[in-house]
């Protein structure tokens, strides 16, 4: 059975490398809109607050370079359909930074088909900029008889656009691999109007009264029945045993003289579905002070997510989000219990899905990652190449979350981790300073004086090389962080300057710090009930020991 995984790298990359034909149930994606904006990661405050610094996660703004060129010319030797439609574009759209959106969509578009089963669907979320071009792409990949709706989702209430309407929506462009598609269609809650016509009550609850004749004459059924007769040119719904049946479960209505009312049939509100939804979606919003927002820019709610995995697949499919970002429909597709992939170009986005994960599930989460480097080599490799990516990846080993770029006063910290002493509502912090290149005790002198400007509790020090012997007996000079250990006289110790190497890290060791049955506090507390597991797992620890 295929297992959960994160793949870290180019998604066309990774769809040809590792995912089979016909393997995934359903897509989602949710790829860079060709809007011209560059878009930011903006992390919250403990407080609430965002910080006024962004740390980059990736530029939208396509640009017809070597890359766009090579994919249109791999969409020109791929399907006659995308070929063909391709070859329009660049006569209409010429070298554009659209040409290339589109170039680079196709290729991916056409791969995402060949791994799709003949019973499943693709979902693309996009925005009014592109989306016309991108169904006529669908159109060609997919076939115009398998487009089965434009969805309009009302994303936002208002929205002040100077000298034009208000773009408050997305499409979401919905198509089948086949005809035999798997589709469970959703409903929706009933409006005032609607509940307004269950007005009566029993004991089983709110119910309406409905018809229980239909024009047109029976032998069998235009007959009277318990005293009631239908009407000459009438008949009963049912069958003369289907209503006895109802009325002995007691769902007529009757008259003062005891005979079945013609519009007594009992239809209970707890037993409506809801009205079929249709395709404008103004009921999922995620506001600005949403408890799920993580202040990623483009996270989409996750009842949006729950809505489209819900309708088109079932519990064990298998789920791919190919422009996974921060991770909303993996998290979706794992509570759903489905399985699920996820493919991200930033080690940024993998360490964020990766805390999410655990944040929401818990440490014993099962997924895999793939593409991240496993051993020193790599990543001296990654250092090299990408210092950013480095960063961000070494953070994500040790749980922690990208530092707020904020010029002068968080000089030397690149990352934060937050944790909560068992007991204490205050938040507390440990800050990390990543050093890829050559190390010595000055960057640890460096980090103990961030460290006590910031009022931190532990610096951590996360480096490349082997730290040398001064620069541990720095660290060590540093002291401890202390905390009461619940129901026990003695205190539990923590150096509060620590260095830890890639390959510690990668062996697993991680920073030592009081996190008793928390998962770390980077983006979200952990759930109670595994609040509690780890308190009792701490138990268990200091009753051993002493």
């Amino acid at each position: 059975m295929m297992r959960n995984i994160l793949y870290y790298g180019d998604n066309l990359d990774i769809l040809r490398r590792y995912i089979d034909d016909e393997s995934v149930d359903l897509i989602y994606l949710d790829p860079p809109f060709n809007s011209n904006q560059t878009y930011n990661v903006l992390f919250a405050e403990q407080n609430g607050t965002q910080s006024a610094s962004q740390i980059k996660a990736f530029d939208d703004t396509w640009t017809y370079d070597e890359e766009a060129a090579r994919a249109y010319e791999q969409v020109l030797t791929g399907p006659e359909g995308a070929s063909r439609v391709i070859r329009a574009f660049r006569d209409f759209l010429g070298t554009s930074n659209m040409m290339a959106y589109l170039a680079n969509m196709a290729v991916r578009l056409v791969e995402l088909r060949r791994v799709l089963k003949s019973t499943g669907s693709l979902y693309l979320h996009c925005d009014s900029t592109a989306s016309h071009y991108l169904k006529i792409l669908l159109d060609a990949i997919y076939a115009p008889t398998n487009f089965q709706n434009e969805i309009v989702w009302k994303r936002t209430s208002s929205h002040n656009d100077p000298k034009r309407f208000g773009r408050i929506s997305d499409r979401i462009l919905f198509y089948s691999k086949g005809p035999d598609k798997n589709f469970t269609r959703p409903t929706s809650g009933y409006s005032q109007e609607q509940l307004s016509r269950y007005k009566y009550q029993d004991d089983r609850g709110f119910f309406r009264a409905e018809n229980l004749t239909a024009p047109h004459f029976s032998p069998t059924r235009t007959v009277e029945w318990r005293g009631t007769h239908p009407g000459s040119n009438r008949q009963w719904r049912f069958s003369i045993e289907e209503l006895e049946r109802l009325f002995l479960e007691d769902r007529i209505l009757l008259r003062g003289d005891g005979s079945p009312r013609k519009d007594g049939l009992k239809e209970y509100l707890d037993d409506a579905e809801g009205q079929p939804l249709q395709d404008i979606w103004p009921d999922i919003v995620m506001g600005p002070t949403a408890g799920e927002r993580l202040g990623y820019p483009t996270q989409k709610p996750e009842a949006l997510l729950e809505r489209i995995i819900s309708a088109s697949s079932n519990e064990g499919d298998v789920v791919l989000d190919p422009f996974c970002g921060c991770g909303t429909a993996v998290i979706v597709a794992h509570r759903l219990k489905r399985r699920w992939i996820g493919v991200d170009i930033t080690h940024l986005a993998i360490n964020l899905i990766r805390t999410r994960l655990i944040d929401s599930f818990g440490e014993r989460v099962d997924f895999e990652v793939v593409g991240e480097p496993v051993t020193l080599p790599d990543a001296e490799v990654l250092a090299r190449q990408d210092p950013w990516q480095f960063q961000w990846w070494a953070l994500g080993l040790a749980g922690a979350r990208p530092a707020e770029q904020k010029k002068g006063a968080d000089k030397g910290i690149d990352g934060r981790l937050f944790f909560h002493d068992e007991g204490h509502e205050r938040t507390k912090q440990i800050i990390i300073s990543v050093k890829a290149g050559k190390t010595g005790v000055s960057h640890v002198r460096d980090l103990r004086g961030v460290l006590d400007r910031e009022k931190a509790q532990i610096g951590v020090l996360i480096t490349l090389q082997e730290p040398t012997r001064k620069m541990r007996e720095e660290a060590a000079s540093g002291g401890f962080y202390e905390k009461a250990a619940v129901g026990h006289s003695r205190e539990l110790q923590f150096p509060r300057m620590q260095i830890l190497t890639i390959s510690e890290l990668l062996e697993g060791k991680g920073i030592e710090y009081p996190h008793f049955g928390y998962s770390n506090a980077t983006f979200k507390k952990a759930k109670k009930s595994d609040i509690e597991e780890g308190r009792k797992l701490r138990q268990k620890t200091l009753d051993e020991v002493e």
